[in-house]
């Protein structure tokens, strides 16, 4: 079972509050902002959340100690997976609405409108997991970078999905001891990967199990091996001749293996990740456009513009006023 004991190091305590607007704002500045009412007449606010941020992945552990109402449109840069310890809340994602339980594992799609309605008893564990990180396991998996929206369903009982239950335990316990993943880059990159893979492994979603017909159904070893670098580099100044010495082929036969399984060669690969990367911290308000941009190597704000407008379909100042 998903064990109870989360993050009760007060490190690890990041609100403790009877009032509504500071509730509303600690919640908003590490999920996203939102808003947040009080249901009934008589009922007392007793906020309480514990908070373990591991790279693109975050553990939280939240109760607001009375019945609200929880809106925050759409949450945009990450996929939140919601396990309540106690307690009951109605949770609508899209046009999927359940009732969410001890019993149930709810995972809200980053692109679809929520809505959420807490009981008073409600004692909810989450898992945030960035929203890139999960599309370049699904690009991986399916060969191709440009995959429609990913969307999960909403409700599922988590016994039927031990492999979740098994890395939510893995993360309370690294939690429960103290460990801090950001102090290890190499160990926080392979759970952002697990994490990733164990939900698309178990939570029903709307991309095939397998490539489509005509792609290949395994990338080759060369190609993940770079693609995967590139993933956990993409900070980093990278060029094309050291990826093909990585990956122990010829600079011809990266870009093949590039372009037959993502359509695109290696450094139009990284590109999109560090797009991915700036809409992100651009949702998260963490700099200027163009301090964001220059921070993921885009030089030339005009063009960044542009390809961000091509990807996402809104303008990069669009998406920092909205932060």
């Amino acid at each position: 079972m998903l064990r109870n004991a989360l993050i009760h190091q007060a490190q690890h305590q990041v609100l403790v509050s009877r009032d509504l607007d500071p509730t509303r704002a600690a919640v908003g500045r590490l999920m996203k902002p939102h808003g947040l009412v009080v249901r009934g007449r008589g009922q007392a606010l007793m906020a309480r959340m514990h908070h373990v941020a591991m790279g693109r992945v975050s553990l939280s552990r939240l109760r607001y100690g009375a019945e609200v109402s929880i809106e925050p449109d759409r949450l945009e840069g990450f996929h939140l997976v919601q396990m309540p310890l106690s307690g009951h809340a109605m949770v609508r994602c899209g046009d999927q609405l359940t009732q969410s339980t001890p019993d149930v594992v709810n995972v809200l799609s980053p692109s679809l409108p929520v809505a959420r309605q807490w009981a008073a008893d409600n004692d909810q564990l989450m898992v945030r997991i960035d929203r890139g990180l999960v599309d370049q396991a699904v690009a991986a998996r399916l060969g191709r970078p440009d995959a429609p929206p990913l969307v999960f369903q909403l409700a599922q009982r988590w016994r039927e999905a031990p492999a979740w239950a098994c890395v939510v335990n893995y993360l309370v316990d690294c939690a429960a001891h103290g460990l801090d993943l950001t102090a290890h880059p190499l160990l926080t990159s392979q759970v952002e990967q697990l994490v990733a893979a164990a939900l698309l492994g178990t939570q029903p979603h709307n991309h095939p199990a397998a490539p489509p017909e005509g792609t290949r159904p395994l990338l080759p070893r060369h190609v993940r091996r770079v693609a995967e670098h590139l993933q956990n580099h993409a900070a980093e100044a990278i060029s094309a001749d050291p990826l093909a010495a990585l990956a122990d082929v010829s600079l011809r036969s990266l870009y093949a293996g590039f372009k037959a399984g993502f359509g695109v060669g290696p450094m139009h690969y990284l590109r999109v990740l560090r797009l991915d990367h700036a809409r992100a911290d651009l949702q998260a308000a963490s700099g200027t456009v163009a301090s964001v941009a220059m921070r993921w190597g885009f030089m030339h704000l005009g063009r960044f513009s542009a390809e961000y407008r091509q990807r996402f379909g809104e303008n990069p100042s669009d998406t920092a006023r909205r932060a």
